[in-house]
């Protein structure tokens, strides 16, 4: 089947390649030529593991191709993505301008049946408001009952984990199709089938439902994984009062099949381009039809708090004045295998470090670009503070001289370090660990002064007695 992505990011990217590599002709369309000049370059503008190589089999197969071109994006697809941005807007809610101008640059330019896929993460009654724009482009030009114009918006949201985002899209737990019964919906459904159909051979994983539903799944789905994140660290957190372990008590609930162990995690919080926006999203949904949603508005209020618990650990153990403190802080990425900074905890720990007269040296094995540019931004209005922020051309360079190490993101690279070299080049053997990467008992046998997140710390006067 010919296919249109229009977008190139994170989402349109990854769809548009594993598309073409099940074998349809894919067509992506972005309207900003530094991407499709990246793209046509051979390079990619986001990091995902294996993204890069899958694009390059199948540029090189003629099975994708990368243009600004709207017009011919909208000749070329029978199926028409739209996954582009949908930021939060001041009060929370889904800017959805993005969406709606694809959705015109389509009904400005379509000619023949087209079904049209919010791929977009998206608040229940967008295919409606999409629906409403194709059709008031088509009346512009004298085409809104051409039977050769027919058309159908379908919503598919997207259910792709950043750094594992190829392998989730090629071996999909379930697909969400929302389709309505209108006249053009059994053809939407048949194009539908015949193109995720490779994905269905072994066992059905299609789930159809009417447009709202599918819509509402996608928030649904995000708003209840941040809600046991946020519920364990509420309780890793009650756990450092009264004496508890938090990853025993994880083990223990885990273990009960109701309840299982994905996001059971304690940490230093979310992040990323999913939870928080989306989480924000459905409380604003949530509002504008009279309604507070008390436990969603909760996880966000324990979320915000959670990013700053290490900074509190820190400024307990170091004093809250830390002028002439100097910290290694690894990990500034929200999540490993992924160089997204968008409400990466990293942020706030190392705002509030320098706030408090720190100085840091960073490092990120992926992130440490996007994240200069990030942070160039966030302390724009700070000068002297981002003069007291630098970034390690290296994991081991990053501990020269700190004072202590902070860890933010669980990188792989950061979970068996060379211990005996790490005590050396600090300052103080001393580690913060918002990931909770190492066993308390372990470090303290060490002679490493370590604090994690709802796990007992062992004082080294006592391990050594």
């Amino acid at each position: 089947m010919k296919i249109t992505i229009v977008g190139t990011g994170y989402v349109g990217l990854v769809t548009g390649a594993c598309l073409a590599e099940i074998g349809h002709d894919v067509f992506c369309l972005d309207v900003d030529p530094r991407k499709i000049d990246i793209l046509n370059g051979g390079g990619v503008p986001i990091h995902e593991p294996g993204l890069l190589e899958l694009i390059a089999r199948n540029r090189a197969a003629g099975r994708i191709t990368f243009s600004t071109d709207v017009a011919a994006s909208v000749e070329h697809g029978e199926v028409q993505f739209i996954a582009v941005g949908t930021p939060p807007d001041e009060d929370g809610s889904a800017d959805l301008q993005y969406v709606l101008e694809a959705a015109r640059s389509i009904g400005r330019h379509m000619n023949g049946f087209k079904v049209i896929v919010d791929k977009s993460t998206v608040p229940v009654g967008t295919a409606q408001r999409v629906h409403g724009v194709l059709a008031e482009e088509l009346a512009k030009r004298g085409l809104m009952h051409s039977v050769d114009h027919r058309f159908s918006v379908v919503s598919n949201p997207e259910f792709l984990k950043e750094g594992a985002a190829v392998d989730d899209f090629m071996r999909p737990d379930r697909i969400i199709i929302g389709l309505d019964e209108d006249e053009n919906g059994d053809a939407a459904r048949e194009k539908m089938k015949r193109l995720y159909a490779p994905f269905n051979r072994n066992h059905e994983r299609t789930i159809y439902m009417d447009v709202r539903s599918a819509e509402f799944t996608k928030y649904a789905a995000n708003a209840m994984l941040a809600t046991r994140i946020s519920f364990m660290n509420e309780m890793a957190n009650l756990a450092d009062r009264v004496g508890a372990d938090i990853e025993s008590v994880r083990r223990g609930i885990g273990s009960d099949p109701r309840i299982g162990y994905h996001f059971l995690y304690a940490g230093c919080g979310y992040g990323g381009s999913c939870f928080p926006k989306d989480v924000q999203a459905l409380i604003r949904t949530a509002a504008e039809s009279g309604q507070n949603l008390r436990v969603l508005e909760a996880v966000e209020e324990v979320n915000h708090g959670q990013k700053e618990v290490l900074v509190k650990k820190i400024a307990k153990v170091c004093g809250e004045d830390l002028a002439g403190k100097h910290f290694a802080v690894w990990g500034l990425a929200f999540k490993p295998n992924t160089d997204d900074m968008r409400e990466a905890p990293s942020r706030r720990l190392i705002a509030d470090l320098l706030a408090r007269g720190a100085t840091v040296a960073a490092w990120d094995p992926v992130a440490a670009e996007e994240a200069q540019r990030v942070f160039a931004l966030d302390l724009a209005n700070a000068p002297e503070q981002h003069a007291r922020l630098t970034f390690a051309s290296s994991q081991d360079d990053a501990l020269t001289g700190a004072d202590a190490l902070v860890i933010v993101t669980e990188w792989t690279a950061f979970k068996a370090p060379d211990f005996a070299h790490l005590k050396k080049v600090l300052k103080a053997p001393r580690i913060f660990d918002g990931r909770n990467l190492y066993e308390p008992d372990a470090m303290a046998e060490l002679g490493i002064d370590y604090h994690s997140i709802g796990r007992p710390h062992v004082n080294l006067a006592n391990s050594a007695a």
